[in-house]
């Protein structure tokens, strides 16, 4: 996740795509929406921070599906930020939602991805 400006609590922070092959997922979003990219070094491979304009600030993340993206479904995935992740993911338990993944540790904060009563998924983001 790339650094944004400082969030209020209930706002979506960020958006990221994890699939199993970046760079024809890159290219198809460089052609059918005109974005550009900008590599992301992630210790051993690249994921791409996208922009909607050569040097204009990121809007997304397109990720690969490996390490802690590893199990995520194919599709675009938002960030919700929290005041407090600990209390937000026992309140998504208790109201019948599932934790798919974390809390861990994220640039920036802390993360969990979880799923809702309905079935959609949604990250979790403490600051």
């Amino acid at each position: 996740m790339a650094k944004s400006k400082k969030s209020k609590i209930g706002s979506i922070t960020w958006f990221d795509l994890t699939v199993k092959n970046v760079p024809k997922v890159r290219a198809f979003y460089e052609s059918v929406v005109g974005w550009s990219s900008t590599p992301f070094d992630m210790g051993g491979y690249t994921d791409f921070c996208m922009q909607p304009t050569k040097g204009g600030n990121t809007v997304a993340g397109i990720c690969h599906a490996r390490g802690h993206n590893s199990g995520l479904p194919a599709q675009w995935l938002l960030y919700i930020t929290v005041a407090d992740l600990d209390a937000s993911v026992k309140a998504c338990r208790k109201k019948g939602g599932k934790i798919l993944q974390g809390p861990r540790d994220l640039a920036g904060g802390r993360v969990a991805v979880i799923r809702d009563p309905a079935g959609a998924v949604a990250a979790l983001f403490e600051p």
